[in-house]
């Protein structure tokens, strides 16, 4: 059997942090939603079960979570954008697509998302 890709998911990340740039958004932290989706080649960690050949979700998750609950952004895109760049860091990466909702950001919607992704070349 042949394996090409893994596909991991973190799906409904919820931080608080700074966004917008309105003067009551700059004041109090504001919920958001984050969903991620990486690829990797898999067929090494696949056949040998050592974690060494598997990209550490948590490790992503955790820079995540210190980069959202510490900064300050004035726009979703910034916010994204740096999300996105945490999820391309390892090598192995070869797709990376994130999402954010920031909910109750208009009064009658359920909230405002934005999604980045990045195709990127094979790398080593």
């Amino acid at each position: 059997m042949s394996i090409s890709n893994a596909k991991i998911n973190v799906t409904n990340l919820r931080l608080r942090t700074f966004i917008g740039f309105n003067p009551e958004e700059r004041e109090k932290q504001q919920d958001v939603v984050i969903n991620i989706e990486i690829h990797y080649p898999a067929s090494l960690s696949a056949q040998t079960d050592d974690v060494a050949n598997a990209l550490n979700y948590k490790t992503v998750t955790k820079k995540v979570i210190q980069h959202v609950e510490e900064g300050r952004f004035l726009l979703l895109e910034k916010l994204v954008s740096d999300i996105l760049a945490i999820g391309c860091e390892h090598p192995w990466v070869r797709y990376c697509q994130v999402k954010v909702d920031k909910p109750h950001a208009l009064r009658f919607a359920d909230s405002v998302s934005l999604t980045l992704e990045s195709h990127l070349a094979e790398r080593q």
